[in-house]
């Protein structure tokens, strides 16, 4: 539409969602949380919400906290040796992520002080905080990589901490290790594949990504893109039984297209990778107890003590509740034993450990002739955009 020589341009995105499970949302609490959240309006005094796998959505961290941000080299025992040095400096973890990748990690840890519940100031005991957390991630002192390595701060708004993780590891170039394809998508016979065109009429490229369906994956399809500075124009995302296709219409920031093979290869291994990462090997183990000084360290000690790499983690404190939630594997990268879990649940202690090796239920789906699944689909994106371009001669673009 134009009025007066000002153009007013109309977004529409409609989403049909479910819960983790396959189920029609019912929880008011989670539907009024889920619309504060997209109207960028939550009330200050909103409550904490849980989602139907039990995670607390909503948890209200200290107004003020200490965040420490560490990339380096995964191996067995890490998170163990990061939470230990924060537990030997007095510092309490609130909250923490970690992810791994192409035999790379990020971690996020959020912690305050043992004594004062307050965010961590004094300068000499970051930098000293900063030092060992350099030793534990070998990355040497002086070296160029080291402020890179571990960055702290002091925040008083709650940052997005996976987006975070998606920035960090991107920054460290995950996407560039191991060359390609690992062993999960050869055993379950399904990988992520992406494809990049030129849509000539309106001069876009069309990125179209192909991947086994999961929760938060258009989050972590989008936020790639944007952190790529590339800017969506139209976007068509569906799936069918286990698998998802998404087409998305983008341009630079600049207003160019992908144009050189270069650009569109790094654009190609960078969603692949953002993809991959949420994709967790392992086995989940979600850990429900009462929170204390200490805990996560104990637990994690726990883990290296029977060999166990911990490939992701999340971990959430609410009040004087901690759920915190790891996938594991044996140092070698393969699936544990029940007799290690077993184990693993004497030695915690009095603590509730559940696990689960599969988080949603696929429905059934056809099979192609190498028994790999794929959906029979069209091209979603042409159908809705020959039905968006009766309402709009041009496309605005969509704020991510």
């Amino acid at each position: 539409m134009a009025a007066h020589g000002l153009a007013i341009v109309f977004v529409i995105t409609v989403f049909h969602v479910t819960d983790q499970l396959g189920h029609k949302l019912t929880d008011e609490g989670l539907i009024r949380f889920i619309q504060q959240a997209v109207e960028a309006r939550r009330e200050e005094d909103a409550k904490e919400v849980r989602t139907c796998l039990g995670r607390i959505v909503g948890a209200k961290l200290p107004a003020q906290y200490t965040v420490f941000e560490m990339t380096g080299t995964d191996r067995p025992g890490l998170l163990s040796e990061i939470s230990a040095v924060l537990r030997d400096m007095n510092c309490n973890v609130v909250s923490a992520h970690l992810w791994t990748h192409n035999a790379r990690m990020a971690c996020i840890a959020f912690v305050t002080d043992c004594t004062t519940s307050k965010p961590i100031t004094d300068l000499e005991r970051l930098d000293l905080l900063r030092d060992q957390l350099c030793n534990v991630l070998r990355i040497n002192n002086g070296c160029r990589d080291e402020r890179r390595a571990v960055r702290a701060m002091v925040l008083s708004r709650l940052t997005h901490a996976e987006r975070r993780l998606h920035q960090m590891m991107f920054e460290d170039r995950d996407y560039e290790g191991l060359g390609g394809v690992d062993d999960r998508k050869k055993q379950d016979g399904v990988g992520t594949t992406v494809s990049i065109d030129h849509c000539q009429e309106r001069s876009y490229s069309v990125v179209t990504v192909l991947s086994r369906d999961r929760p938060k994956l258009l989050f972590d399809t989008v936020v790639t893109l944007t952190d790529m500075k590339y800017v969506v124009f139209h976007a068509a995302i569906s799936s069918k039984g286990s698998l998802a296709i998404q087409e998305y219409f983008v341009r630079h920031m600049d207003g160019c297209t992908l144009n050189t093979e270069s650009e569109k290869h790094r654009v190609v291994k960078c969603l692949e990778a953002a993809i991959e990462r949420r994709n967790t090997q392992g086995l989940r183990l979600d850990v429900r107890t009462y929170d204390r000084i200490g805990l996560l360290t104990d637990i994690t000690r726990v883990f290296r003590e029977n060999g166990l790499m911990v490939t992701r983690a999340e971990v959430s404190t609410s009040g004087d509740s901690v759920s915190d939630t790891f996938f594991v594997t044996d140092s070698s990268g393969n699936d544990i034993d029940y007799e290690t879990i077993d184990r693993i649940r004497q030695e915690i202690g009095n603590v509730e450990v559940i696990t689960s090796c599969k988080l949603v239920k696929r429905r059934n789906s056809t099979a192609n002739g190498n028994g790999q699944e794929w959906p029979s689909f069209f091209s979603i994106g042409n159908l809705l955009w020959s039905q968006l371009e009766r309402f709009s001669g041009n496309f605005g673009s969509i704020k991510s």
